[in-house]
């Protein structure tokens, strides 16, 4: 967050940063960068005896994670977090964002036909992945590194190399692929594919050979079904060997056997709109679902149980499981056609965490400009991303404040 839009209880003042520091010059800082020390007299001075403009400190402060400082006499604190980080390599909005096993990598898509790789810890761009003549809907890499598939418009499912960006196979399908999902092996790869222009809403599984570079792969699908009553739309595998969880645009959530195309069991009321995303927990034994119908629901992968709910007030696009933390991440907003008619704040764009356990609201994060399309949390909890409708994606790496607070009170969790 940007200094000047944390200050809280302070009198109005110069709006420049520079300025409200002479406004305050005998502010009191915790947590001094260590080539900095404070005098008696309140002024600020470098180790090597050089005074140091507030503007420069301020700039220090900025780029350190946590500086609190005490104003005056007033009981007010400042606090400076670290920014999250902007990555600016879409011109269009997001549809999906992931991070790799070891959360290195970030993989982000869009409508603008591109797939982009970037560092998560600093945020640099590292390559594209071209070639796509249509949105990319969908993207998942494997739990090496080695393989990316990818979903787009122009009707095609592609396997590329994660470290060369080479696109090595392309199956070709009469309708958009949807949803693109490894298994927890990487044996397998589910897709959807569209119900649109008088085909069904179709469901494959393609074996990936692992073998030599990738590109020696079958054309024909191992498994093909059409799955009854509403079309899905998201899927992923569970920890049952070829069984997959699906959620569809009635809101349905099911189980199916991909052998047999056979639906095994199934909550026609899991949800009562359009489920936006699925994601899976760690250990594949239960998922989250958000929805346009303002709720995020957890689900036991196993049977179906509803285990937790969370009511919103707005349509959720994304929702994501904190992996070291009892937290869950909620993402959506206005429809993007009416977002000219309301404000930020009116449009709901915020990244909405609850505490997975009681159910509750604890924290929202601003900061996109449209509603946010698609939420990942990095896989060792330590920070987290978003991809808005605003063609930005925001990368927020959680302070020590987070790790340190007490979410069950002071009762001490044991692993």
């Amino acid at each position: 967050m940007a200094p000047n839009t944390v200050q809280r209880g302070v009198r109005p003042g110069p709006t420049s940063p520079r300025d409200r520091w002479k406004t305050f010059p005998r502010a009191k800082i915790e947590n001094l960068p260590e080539d900095v020390v404070q005098q008696e007299n309140g002024a600020w001075q470098a180790l090597d005896n050089t005074p140091v403009p507030p503007s420069k400190l301020l700039l220090k402060l900025v780029s350190a994670k946590w500086s609190a400082i005490t104003l005056g006499q007033s009981t007010t604190v400042l606090t400076f977090s670290q920014r999250p980080i902007l990555l600016q390599g879409h011109e269009r909005s997001l549809t999906q964002i992931k991070f790799n096993a070891e959360g290195d990598l970030l993989f982000s898509c869009s409508k603008d036909h591109v797939i982009n790789v970037w560092y998560s810890h600093n945020g640099e761009r590292l390559g594209t992945y071209d070639g796509n003549n249509g949105t990319v809907w969908t993207v998942d890499v494997d739990s090496e590194s080695k393989f990316l598939v990818s979903g787009a418009a122009d009707n095609t499912l592609r396997l590329w190399s994660v470290s060369t960006g080479k696109c090595l196979y392309t199956w070709e399908f009469p309708t958009a692929v949807k949803r693109v999902a490894f298994n927890e092996d990487d044996s397998k790869v589910v897709c959807i594919t569209e119900q649109r222009m008088g085909y069904q809403c179709a469901i494959r599984v393609f074996e990936i050979n692992r073998e030599g570079d990738g590109t020696n792969q079958s054309e024909e699908p191992l498994y093909f079904f059409n799955p009854i009553g509403s079309k899905a739309t998201v899927c992923a595998f569970t920890l049952t060997p070829n069984i997959i969880i699906t959620g569809h645009e009635s809101g349905k959530v099911a189980l199916f056997n991909v052998k047999t195309g056979e639906e095994i069991e199934n909550n026609e009321r899991a949800h009562s709109d359009v489920v936006t995303d699925l994601q899976l927990s760690k250990d594949r034994t239960y998922c989250i679902t958000s929805s346009k119908d303002k709720i995020a629901r957890i689900h036991d992968t196993k049977n179906l149980m509803v285990i937790k709910t969370y009511t919103t007030e707005t349509p959720l696009n994304s929702a994501a499981l904190a992996p070291t933390r009892p937290y869950v991440l909620l993402g959506g907003g206005q429809e993007a056609m009416n977002v000219t008619t309301t404000s930020l704040r009116q449009g709901k764009f915020e990244t909405r965490f609850w505490h997975k356990v009681y159910e509750e609201e604890v924290g929202r994060v601003k900061g996109h400009f449209g509603p946010i399309n698609t939420i990942a949390v990095h896989p060792a909890g330590t920070c987290y991303a978003s991809g808005g409708e605003d063609g930005f994606v925001r990368v927020h790496h959680f302070d020590d404040s987070y790790f340190k607070a007490q979410p069950y009170g002071a009762v001490d969790i044991e692993d």
